[in-house]
């Protein structure tokens, strides 16, 4: 491959059928990043050399690794300017890359269909074909957003209402994951002053959004640490105090990891920290956000540099926040101590009705952790828009418990609240007698 002919000898349709890069993408290419740069007969059709073929093929296998084509163009010429033989460097023990089959249709909609579709059916190979053929036709955002993050939120759908296994969902997450994190690996070196922290909140597994956003702010030249999901506050803490950012960026997907936010954001502030935020939950419930003392980053993510970009200028008004009153934390800690024999009378007043009990172990779980998360953010309205998920979670096909299950699961749970929780578990108690009144309106 090193000593290829530069003879030009292959016409367009030899190329495409040796590479499997389709003629309208090969000349996109030539257009845009000058590769390949083929000869012309008289007649000014694209003569290829055998050196033009494998230089395409080595541009695939990058792409295969992740890189998007304009990455990939940048690295060759970068081998090239070194003194450096692109393809010396990424030599290979293996095989070469098998001819990548074309997706039908270029649409953003049909790459995004037929990568779910690879997903689906454990198809890495097929899945990361679509996530080659769409960075060669779009731009990198576009890919990001449009196909994988897209993408993800239909799956996630499909999870919830039990059409897509649990497995399928963490397949699709996983090859996403492992994108991103390629892309990340390929981005420039920073060259603005000040340093930017980006961590999931403790407990929160979901990255997706937090490994996006890390990438979007690298390509914008910041140095930023990406610390990974489920961040524990003595970490992070520990972090802040050795690495002094100008920003410390953290995420949260549902209200439970939203609740630990104030905690982080008290930290942040011994040590002189800016803090900013975001995740899906405060789209979901927009109410959250006054709950939370430090700056949004809004609803849109490809929004969200620009934003920190201003929190870091200063030009922003100072974020204040609805913290927790006196008679919420009480109700907080009152309910923690009494929760788990809350939960016992619960599963056996249920156990006449036959309900397996790890989907009531599961319930008790989610309503649970959403419970305590609205009495530490200070508002029990926070948790109306949770119980309809976890009525979704009790109804659908992913439980497959029965239609009338929610009405005793409730009743069961409000007779817990009344027996356990005394006049400090007040907010508790009129929560649940609105829920009560208006399932049996």
């Amino acid at each position: 491959m090193t000593n290829a002919n530069k003879t030009p000898s292959f016409n367009l349709k030899a190329v495409v059928q040796e590479t499997g890069v389709k003629p309208d993408t090969l000349r996109a290419w030539e257009r845009r990043y000058g590769l390949p740069q083929p000869d012309r007969t008289p007649g000014r059709h694209r003569l290829y050399s055998q050196y033009d073929i494998d230089m395409l093929k080595w541009l695939q296998e990058r792409q295969n690794e992740g890189l998007s084509i304009s990455r990939a163009v940048d690295l060759w010429r970068q081998l090239e300017t070194e003194g450096e033989s692109p393809f010396e460097t990424y030599s290979s023990d293996a095989e070469e890359l098998a001819p990548t089959s074309f997706i039908g249709g270029e649409s953003v909609n049909q790459l995004r269909e037929a990568w779910i579709a690879a997903c689906l059916v454990f198809d890495e190979q097929q899945a990361r074909q679509v996530q080659a053929q769409a960075f060669a036709l779009f731009p990198l955002e576009t890919v990001c957003f449009e196909l994988i993050q897209n993408a993800l939120v239909a799956i996630g759908i499909g999870w919830y209402e039990g059409r897509i296994t649990v497995q399928q969902e963490h397949f699709a997450s996983a090859l996403a994951i492992r994108q991103l994190e390629a892309l990340l690996n390929a981005t420039p070196p920073p060259n603005r002053h000040g340093r930017i922290i980006i961590a999931c909140a403790p407990e929160e597994q979901h990255t997706f959004s937090a490994l996006l956003l890390t990438l979007l702010l690298r390509q914008r030249s910041w140095d930023v640490i990406y610390l990974g999901a489920d961040v524990p506050p003595d970490r992070l803490e520990t972090t802040l105090a050795s690495i002094h950012p100008q920003l410390l960026i953290v995420t949260a997907q549902t209200l439970y990891t939203a609740s630990r936010l104030p905690d982080i954001a008290a930290l942040a502030r011994q040590s002189s920290t800016v803090m900013a935020y975001g995740g899906g939950v405060f789209t979901a419930i927009p109410e959250l956000i006054p709950h939370i003392p430090a700056y949004y980053l809004g609803h849109d993510l490809r929004a969200a540099p620009q934003v920190a970009e201003q929190v870091m200028s200063g030009s922003l008004p100072q974020p204040h926040a609805q913290l927790a009153s006196p008679a919420y934390q009480a109700a907080l800690k009152h309910f923690v101590e009494n929760r788990s024999a809350m939960e016992a009378d619960i599963l056996a007043a249920m156990a006449s009705l036959n309900i397996p009990i790890h989907f009531l172990k599961n319930a008790n779980r989610d309503l649970g952790d959403n419970m305590q998360a609205a009495l530490s953010l200070g508002s029990i309205n926070l948790l109306d828009a949770n119980l309809e998920w976890v009525h979704g979670l009790l109804m659908n096909f992913h439980y497959r418990m029965p239609e009338d299950t929610m009405k005793p699961y409730m009743a069961a749970y409000r007779q817990a609240v009344e027996t356990h929780l005394d006049e400090r578990g007040r907010p508790l108690r009129d929560w649940f007698t609105n829920i009560h009144e208006a399932i049996h309106r």
